[in-house]
């Protein structure tokens, strides 16, 4: 990525910045794939969909930034206004290269590559409350976690695999075609429709001018960023189907409104009216996307894929958003320009549709350790419909994750593992994880 933002900052030729491009591509996608699996990975269960969404939230703040220093910038002439703003990114890029160094590994990384100790370090380290590796909670987690790692070894798949379709196991299947729908399903909503081209949007199908439109673009981002950290407190408390079903809903009726309204605004006195008033419903639809659907698609495909699967199932998912992201950009200028008002239905329809799927399909992860889903899907191979299974898509624990979780409770407290010693499966000091947390 910092490659890339110099490179871009520098170019002076059109082959110039496509390479440049290509390598911040190439970072943000390597970034975008791992970072949220990493969250996932290293949070508690009451806090992951916090985190992960707090994250989010940050890439939403980032947006806005960019949005005030686009309409900052676009008063200067020459070419400031665009390599100022490009090469700003590298403040962020010096930011992660300092700071990157000093996290942990993932605990869940580490056990599933029998460096057992280590991860129950960092484990302990995150529990915090005087835990060290040996007490029986971590040692019971760290038993959750091998179960979950002995059981999914032997039916792992590798990348050949998928790309040849031989996946054999039709549960991992079902999990990261969930997790790839999340990402295809945040695009085919019609956030980008707006995010990339509201300006655009504003004076094609409302008629304000230039200037206005970057004004009100940058104005919407910051009230996108606050009802970002709605999301962030609704997240646990109406769960990952509750918010996407709702925001669908709430996005829905916005398209609905702003077609309907844009289909009166012809340009006279009485059409600026309606004009404004379809700008209302766009503000009021990133109300609905800040909140419900800005942070669910990153942490889903986290939660729903299995250990083994899951930095396959994140990379895939996300592989997935870019290319819908891709296609979305690339239509939306000519269908604006080709169908008015009517191109706005076609995102109306998509949320419409996207309610009863979310509904039917979509198991809920919220108040589950990851290593729930995995025992989920164990329990339940042939599972498609989640309706048939109270389990699936309630919203606290079912019971009998507690009482197995209990159970192995009761087994770490007379485990042999509290009695080895200390220096036992540490492959060297300078590699422990407690190091790493200084």
């Amino acid at each position: 990525m910092s490659i890339g933002a110099i490179l871009q900052a520098t170019a002076f030729t059109v082959a110039h910045i496509i390479v440049a491009r290509l390598f911040t591509g190439f970072g943000t996608g390597i970034t975008t794939a791992t970072a949220p699996v990493w969250q996932g990975e290293t949070s508690k269960p009451d806090l992951r969909g916090k985190l992960v969404v707090l994250s989010t939230t940050t890439l939403v703040a980032g947006f806005s930034l960019s949005n005030w220093m686009t309409y900052g910038f676009s008063f200067l002439k020459g070419d400031v206004s665009w390599r100022f703003p490009i090469a700003f990114q590298l403040v962020f890029s010096i930011i992660l290269l300092i700071t990157i160094p000093w996290l942990p590994e993932s605990p869940r990384w580490l056990i599933a590559h029998e460096r057992d100790r280590e991860g129950a370090e960092v484990l302990a380290a995150f529990q915090g409350d005087g835990s060290t590796f040996d007490s029986p909670n971590i040692v019971a987690q760290k038993m959750e976690i091998l179960e979950a790692v002995n059981i999914e070894r032997e039916q792992s798949l590798s990348w050949l695999k998928i790309l040849k379709g031989q996946t054999g196991n039709t549960g991992m299947v079902k999990r990261l075609l969930l997790g790839m729908g999340t990402q295809w399903m945040q695009q085919l909503v019609g956030i980008n429709v707006t995010s990339y081209y509201l300006p655009l949007v504003l004076q094609t199908s409302v008629g304000l001018s230039n200037t206005t439109s970057r004004l009100l673009a940058a104005c919407n981002s910051v009230s996108y960023l606050i009802f970002g950290f709605v999301g962030l407190y609704l997240i646990d408390i109406g769960g990952r189907r509750t918010l996407m079903m709702a925001g669908a809903t709430g996005q829905a009726v916005c398209y609905i409104f702003i077609s309907a309204l844009l289909s009166q605004a012809d340009g006279t006195s009485r059409g600026a009216r309606f004009g404004a008033g379809a700008t209302s419903f766009f503000f009021l639809y990133y109300v609905f996307f800040g909140v419900c659907w800005a942070g669910v698609p990153w942490l889903y495909p986290v939660e729903i894929n299995s250990l083994s699967m899951r930095s396959k199932g994140a990379a895939l998912a996300t592989g997935s958003n870019w290319i819908a992201n891709y296609i979305v950009v690339q239509i939306t200028p000519t269908g604006i320009q080709n169908l008015g008002w009517k191109f706005y239905l076609i995102w109306m329809s998509f949320n419409i549709v996207f309610i009863p799927v979310v509904w039917v399909f979509y198991p809920e992860t919220a108040n589950r350790h990851l290593e729930d889903i995995d025992r989920l899907y164990r329990e339940n191979p042939d599972m498609v419909v989640v309706l048939k299974h109270k389990e699936a898509y309630q919203m606290a624990r079912p019971q009998q994750l507690i009482d197995a979780k209990l159970e192995l409770s009761e087994k770490a407290e007379h485990s042999p593992e509290l009695e080895k010693p200390e220096t036992e499966h540490l492959k060297s000091p300078e590699k422990s994880a407690t190091a790493h947390l200084g």
